[in-house]
């Protein structure tokens, strides 16, 4: 199999995936939500984009219409539509621009520009010199393409990076880190596009499709990563608003106050302290129990001592006393209490681990597996199931 059959083979299939995908993608429980309906549409025109690149090369639609050939610009919709998924994903619509109103009227130009083209030229040359001066034109027509994508790939860039003040809800269930990666990702596709165009020109429009090969299966792959990631990050973030709305709102774990660890024999306190120190940690314990201040995953002993009049040392000193335990260990321990008792609840055995466990107070999914195996000898996928087939 030569490159360009592969090559070929390779959009046909990936054209294929990508409107299986949509279908899926449409079909899923939160497949209808706005930002994953760009993210559909998005897919879809990638998908499109490859399948007429298929049929082009294996020559299926030239000189064998009325129009003989035209090549729909769908690479016009790409970064519009990702631009739509983004804002509707951080819920800035309102606080943006909706650049679909200029660009659909610009797409649906240049089809009628090249419908016009194509009639004009079909009648005065000859086919093969037609393809060259088509080549020409549609070159023109990507250029601008081009320069309009980067402009919005710039201010999505913008947006992500310096206006996060526009989106502080979204960032408390999402760190975002994947769609970081993905535009950090989508640089090289962009480097790979203007090589593609550059060679195009400079080899006077003939014989460049190779310089292509590169920018489609980057591209498509990307986009595909982006789906898979964009619907399991929407999954999650839906579920962690689900569960804390219940949590902050109704009490999971016990508010019953921690049994004391301490041994009394190996402390060097007089014991008129130590029972003020008891007496403190109890009103620590309830505090934030009642509060659910271990479900914020950046509360430290610099906070509670905010909520209390000690100074971070001196709370230090007292649970690890009382408790005997570090500050952290003894959080982590409500943690991972809260989160047994949503991975044991019917009602929520279909929400995914990462949801969990990152609504029950923990900074990310790996530090939960850690910590949810060192206190319990399971891993949350485990602790799971051994209860489901305990009921």
């Amino acid at each position: 199999m030569s490159t360009s059959d592969f090559f070929n083979l390779f959009l046909l299939i990936s054209a294929l995936h990508g409107f299986a995908f949509s279908i899926i993608l449409f079909s899923s429980k939160n497949g209808k939500d706005k930002s994953m309906l760009y993210l559909n549409l998005l897919i879809l025109s990638i998908s499109l984009n490859n399948i007429q690149s298929w049929a082009l090369e294996n020559k299926l639609f030239q000189h064998k219409f009325a129009l003989d050939y035209i090549q729909i610009p769908w690479h016009f919709l790409a970064m519009p539509f990702l631009y739509m998924f983004l804002i509707n994903y951080l819920k800035i619509t309102s606080k943006t621009y909706n650049l679909l109103k200029l660009i659909i009227p610009l797409f649906i130009s240049s089809i009628v520009a090249q419908v016009s083209f194509v009639l004009y030229y079909s009648a005065v040359n000859s086919n093969e010199h037609q393809d060259f001066i088509y080549e020409r034109y549609t070159s023109i027509e990507e250029i601008i393409s081009f320069s309009i994508s980067i402009s919005l790939f710039i201010y999505s860039f913008y947006i992500l990076y310096r206006r996060e003040k526009l989106f502080p809800k979204i960032l408390s269930y999402d760190n975002l880190k994947w769609i970081n990666t993905f535009f950090k990702l989508s640089s090289v596709g962009y480097i790979l596009w203007i090589t593609a165009l550059v060679i195009k020109v400079s080899m006077n429009f003939k014989g460049f499709m190779f310089s292509y090969y590169p920018l489609r299966i980057y591209t498509t792959v990307l986009i595909y990563w982006l789906g898979y990631q964009g619907l399991r990050q929407l999954r999650v973030l839906k579920e962690r608003q689900h569960l804390r709305e219940v949590l902050l709102t109704y009490p999971i774990i016990s508010e019953t106050k921690q049994e004391v660890n301490l041994n009394s024999t190996e402390t060097a306190i007089s014991n008129e302290q130590l029972e003020k120190y008891k007496e403190y940690f109890f009103k620590i314990d309830s505090f934030i129990r009642a509060e659910k201040k271990f479900l914020l995953t950046k509360y430290t002993l610099q906070n509670l001592s905010e909520d209390f009049d000690f100074s971070p040392s001196t709370l230090s000193l007292i649970i690890n006393t009382i408790a005997n335990k570090s500050f952290i260990d003894y959080l982590n321990e409500m943690r991972i209490e809260q989160a047994k008792n949503l991975l044991i609840n019917s009602e929520y055995q279909n929400y995914t681990i990462a949801s969990i466990g990152l609504e029950s107070g923990f900074n990310s999914k790996s530090t939960f597996f850690t910590v949810f195996k060192k206190h319990t000898g399971l891993t949350p996928f485990n602790y799971r199931n051994k209860a489901s087939l305990a009921i």
